[in-house]
């Protein structure tokens, strides 16, 4: 169980490692450069001319797009469905399991991914967490989009887009982005923040590795007015956004709530957490403001990032109203 969490936990760190820090991240752009050969070089639909119609529409170009797409990560998997590509998608990872009609492929990697394993599923796209294999599918024609962690909401936003482009649906890709913006902008509209702001921690895994608000992840639960401990633990950026605790730490910042995920890969629950030695004297565990969250919704910058949002907002009022 515990080789789940850091394998998610370690697809976060290679992505983040992707630039030198993390205001780096925060500014790369999601780019796709198809190859000279590449039938997407030659199929993008032109602009229409100011006053004219649009030539085709998103139905109408989907035969010039990639019809058997190869998913390697979970995240992207998740994003491709919500942008309509759904059934353009023959592959994926042996995690993409959401949405449930993806079609998962028992020992297709994309922690550890396998050229050939890809290659066999004839793909004519493949999409990557970082650019590992990239050079090498790209050799044999094939053609790679590489969406990796994202930083922020807008990095969450501009791979949807991508994605939509890149597939031929485009407009559901910008419904879909807008229907995010709106639900987010509903939920932070509910919340009510505290004039002292509220502290937290995130827990990973029951060997405290935990996350800062330079991550996509810290950065949902800022959106709710929380202050997270762990940023004094990684000033430096040395550890990427994702340091490891130590439980004396963790014991005088004393935070106000606690949030874990990493119920179904380490067992940790209520009671567990609150039988760890000198934790029962923590604000959070005295005043029952422990919450567990999904591992795989609180570890993904996909469309379920509103689930994660309305998880954390719903604590936060479950605190406030005590």
């Amino acid at each position: 169980m515990k080789k789940y969490v850091f394998l998610v936990f370690g697809l976060l760190m290679f992505a983040a490692c992707g630039s030198d820090n993390a205001a780096d991240s925060a500014n790369q752009q999601v780019t796709f450069e198809p190859t000279a050969t590449s039938s997407l070089a030659t199929t993008m639909p032109e602009e229409a001319a100011e006053g004219e119609a649009p030539a085709e529409t998103d139905e109408a170009v989907t035969e010039n797009y990639p019809t058997a797409i190869v998913s390697l990560s979970p995240t992207a998997t998740e994003m491709l469905f919500a942008v309509g590509a759904g059934s353009q998608v023959i592959a994926v990872d042996d995690f993409s399991y959401y949405p449930p009609e993806a079609p998962v492929v028992e020992g297709l990697s994309g922690w550890n991914p396998n050229v050939e394993s890809i290659a066999s599923f004839e793909p004519d796209l493949v999409v990557l967490s970082d650019s590992g294999v990239q050079e090498e599918l790209e050799l044999l024609g094939i053609e790679v989009f590489v969406a990796p962690a994202a930083v922020d909401l807008d990095d969450v936003y501009t791979q949807m887009s991508a994605l939509g482009e890149l597939t031929g649906n485009e407009r559901t890709a910008g419904d879909a982005v807008l229907s995010m913006q709106a639900a987010i902008g509903e939920i932070i509209a509910g919340i009510e923040m505290s004039s002292e702001p509220l502290t937290y921690f995130h827990e990973l895994d029951d060997t405290l590795y935990s996350v800062t608000s330079s991550t996509f992840i810290g950065q949902i639960y800022a959106m709710t007015g929380l202050k997270n401990i762990a940023d004094p633990a990684d000033e430096d950026g040395a550890a990427w956004g994702y340091p490891q605790l130590s439980e004396e730490f963790i014991l005088q910042a004393d935070p106000d709530l606690i949030f874990y995920a990493d119920a179904q890969c380490c067992a940790q629950s209520l009671s567990t957490i609150s039988a760890r030695p000198g934790w029962s004297e923590l604000s959070a565990v005295r005043n029952g403001n422990i919450f567990e969250m999904d591992s795989d919704i609180s570890s993904r910058w996909g469309p379920r990032l509103v689930d994660f949002l309305e998880t954390v907002s719903d604590a936060v009022a479950t605190v406030n109203a005590r």
